[in-house]
């Protein structure tokens, strides 16, 4: 499974396809663009494949894949996995009954939704994001598959920001990051 011999090669190769954006979505932000990697076929498969291989053997029920990069990840974890994928959504775009999550922002506050039967007790959950940043959103979605019941196994990103302390929202032990900047 190994694409290299030395995996802090196969690290940094994969960090170094992410490009920055500076100033964007607004100035003093250097947005990190995901989207070279994914456009990347051999990049995005050894980013899934080496993301994947940490939960060979878990027997994950449940990917929770959050809106919208979470998906990317998550669906591609699901399948390797052999495990369900769950969608978290912003509100209105899930068609059945949800169980919604509101959470505090830096300024404001915001709301995930998700269908309440999507998760059923004792089912291994694993939640699937591109990126750690401030940890806000991901603290939202453990504490509702939390209240669903699911036993969360891991949050696990492709890449974390370590400097936004996100992973000081998250429960200790429990975060998995490939990339960190």
């Amino acid at each position: 499974m190994s694409y290299y011999l030395n995996e802090e090669t196969c690290m940094e190769d994969l960090k170094n396809i992410i490009r920055d954006i500076p100033d964007f979505p607004k100035k003093g932000i250097i947005f990190k663009d995901i989207t070279t990697l994914l456009a990347d076929a051999q990049s995005y498969q050894r980013m899934v494949d080496l993301i994947a291989h940490r939960y060979v053997g878990e027997k994950i029920d449940k990917v929770v894949g959050v809106e919208a990069r979470g998906f990317i990840i998550g669906a591609a974890l699901a399948y390797k996995l052999g495990a369900g994928i769950v969608l978290v959504r912003k509100p209105g775009k899930l068609p059945s009954e949800t169980f919604k999550k509101t959470y505090d922002l830096e300024y404001g506050t915001d709301t995930l939704e998700i269908h309440t039967d999507a998760i059923k007790r004792g089912e291994k959950i694993l939640i699937a994001d591109d990126l750690l940043a401030t940890g806000g959103t991901m603290s939202a979605v453990v504490d509702m598959v939390n209240s669903m019941g699911g036993d969360l196994v891991e949050c696990c990103f492709m890449a974390e920001l370590e400097f936004l302390h996100g992973r000081d929202k998250l429960p200790e032990g429990k975060i998995f990051s490939l990339l960190k900047f």
